[in-house]
């Protein structure tokens, strides 16, 4: 990590209570900055000092430690300064005494432990002189490596942060210092979260949070903490939306397009999508999106502008629904004539605006006509008939090579920029959903092929239809094809299950994880699902019922 980020380390205490798993928050006082009044766990910076207590640590050294944590040296000064925040903040001690057994309770022996917080705290003495003085060691081995968070780019003060978590050691009660902690309270995690609104929770207390959420007892929190994970660090990017300026954590929609828009943590990056608002995704792209949101177009309809150079022309892909409002939004966008107007398919939303936008700008139309007219933009005439192959260069850096995408519409069409290796995908490839697929122009077996063809292109950047620009195309494809093909296996454990049966019997069976206000829409797709199926000789139909054949599919 950088050198301008501290070193700081958190310890997440959690107990079993009648109630279920508890966690130990603690609320800050107010000092002026973005922390003041929230409730956190205890933690701190690493101390100098915090190396030389390893010589008090039980149980672990610090190659194992730096191991866990994947640093070269070092990793144990974090542990230690997580159990000395924890007894400075909260006078909950993680120790053994000398001869490994439990630290015995009274009252006067801690009433003089308790003395040491105070020195600690402000440095007057030392953690090895503590240890010594109480005849104690670090029982370090007691916490679980939780988490890594750095504090976004662009803040003033930046941490390099390891959470861990370890059970309240049995017998000690819980005394916030009443100083930098002025409140403490023990909830079960699902409270706290539902209590935010009154809880002032940092981003990496609300996602610990989270993820503690499921589980009702210690043992199975700490089981999950020692199982093998992905641990890489988190660093949330600063984005602006309709909440303000907040942190946007890697599993948010907006983290990878804020990484590449923003990549000095500026803050000026949206988290929303804002419709009739143009976004500068790159010098040869800008992204406008229409105003039809919706349980099937997610945030709204995406047109691309894609182009610029010498001559400052441009071209739209995917002019997007009949909307004269969207159509004077991309006019104001671009910041050159319109020369090209490409579209990915004629679905509803995203080919119908073609006519309004070639009768302003004159712009030469380009795309593909369906095999079935269901569903379809009857309007969209393509000037010049794709198939998939041809390269196009709106100027000498920037090239769009088409691609034929049959699956979602037999018609579809990705376009890729070669010079950014960004693919605008259209419906191939959705951020947050899965795509439908509605026979009789849509077809399974063709989308699965068609991803598993796009997987072996070179791509940065998948640039889709609906959200924001997604990182990694090829571990995006997978999971589609693994999402569907899992899918089609609790199609075929239906099919085996029910006999013959119908599509409406088959669906509450294959689409019981999905709402039944969905359940219309996943029709389509069971339907496409079936077919496939027959055609790889591993379902038959007599037209209005299902069955396996015992074939399995190919």
């Amino acid at each position: 990590m950088s050198t301008g980020l501290r070193r700081a380390a958190t310890l997440v205490v959690v107990r079993d209570a009648p109630s279920g798993l508890e966690v130990l928050l603690l609320r800050r006082a107010e000092r002026g900055d973005h922390n003041s009044g929230a409730w956190v766990f205890p933690g701190g910076v690493v101390d100098e000092g915090d190396r030389a207590a390893h010589a008090c640590c039980a149980g672990l050294d610090d190659a194992a430690a730096s191991a866990q944590l994947g640093l070269p040296e070092g990793g144990l000064d974090f542990h230690v300064a997580a159990v000395r925040e924890c007894f400075e903040e909260c006078g909950l001690l993680l120790a053994t005494q000398l001869d490994g057994s439990l630290l015995p309770v009274d009252d006067d022996r801690w009433h003089r432990l308790a003395e040491w917080r105070g020195l600690l705290h402000r440095g007057e003495r030392t953690l090895c002189a503590f240890c010594e003085a109480a005849g104690v060691r670090l029982a370090v081995d007691r916490l679980v490596y939780l988490s890594h968070w750095v504090t976004p780019l662009g803040r003033a003060k930046r941490f390099d942060t390891r959470f861990f978590v370890a059970e309240a050691p049995a017998g000690q009660v819980a005394a916030h210092d009443a100083n930098e902690l002025v409140e403490q309270r023990w909830l079960r995690p699902a409270d706290a979260l539902a209590q935010s609104g009154q809880l002032k929770l940092m981003t990496p207390t609300q996602k610990t949070l989270e993820a503690m959420a499921r589980f009702t007892d210690v043992q199975g929190l700490m089981a999950w903490a020692r199982s093998p994970r992905d641990l890489g660090v988190i660093m949330p990017r600063v984005g602006i939306g309709a909440h303000g300026p907040r942190p946007v954590t890697p599993d948010e929609p907006a983290y990878a397009e804020l990484g590449r828009i923003d990549p000095q943590g500026h803050g000026n990056g949206c988290y929303d999508i804002q419709p009739g608002v143009p976004v500068r995704l790159s010098d040869r792209v800008i992204r406008v999106t229409a105003n039809n949101g919706s349980v099937m177009t997610g945030p709204g309809t995406n047109t691309y502008l894609v182009g610029g150079g010498p001559r400052n022309e441009w071209a739209v892909i995917d002019p997007g629904p009949l909307d004269e409002t969207h159509v004077a939004a991309v006019l104001a966008a671009a910041p050159g004539a319109i020369r090209w107007i490409f579209a990915t398919h004629t679905h509803q939303d995203h080919s119908p605006a073609t006519g309004l936008l070639k009768a302003r700008t004159g712009a030469r139309v380009h795309g593909r006509l369906p095999a079935h007219p269901q569903w379809q933009d009857a309007t969209f005439v393509p000037e010049v008939a794709l198939s998939g192959g041809e390269r196009i260069a709106l100027h000498d850096s920037a090239t769009l090579r088409v691609i034929h995408t049959p699956g979602h519409a037999s018609n579809h069409l990705c376009y890729l920029l070669e010079e950014e290796k960004t693919l605008f995908a259209g419906d191939h490839v959705m951020q947050l959903s899965t795509v439908v697929i509605n026979p009789p122009d849509g077809d399974m077996a063709a989308y699965v092929a068609s991803l598993r063809a796009l997987m072996a292109e070179d791509l940065d950047w998948i640039a889709p239809g609906h959200g924001f620009l997604m990182a990694q195309p090829g571990r995006a494809m997978a999971a589609i094809v693994a999402h569907r093909l899992r899918r089609e296996q609790k199609v075929l454990a239906a099919l085996e299950a029910a006999g013959p049966a119908s599509v409406e019997q088959l669906l509450s069976r294959v689409y019981d994880d999905v709402p039944p206000r969905l359940h219309p829409v996943a029709a389509r797709s069971l339907t496409a699902h079936l077919l496939k199926l027959r055609d790889e000789g591993a379902a038959a139909t007599d037209g209005a019922h299902w069955w396996a054949t015992g074939a399995r599919p190919g």
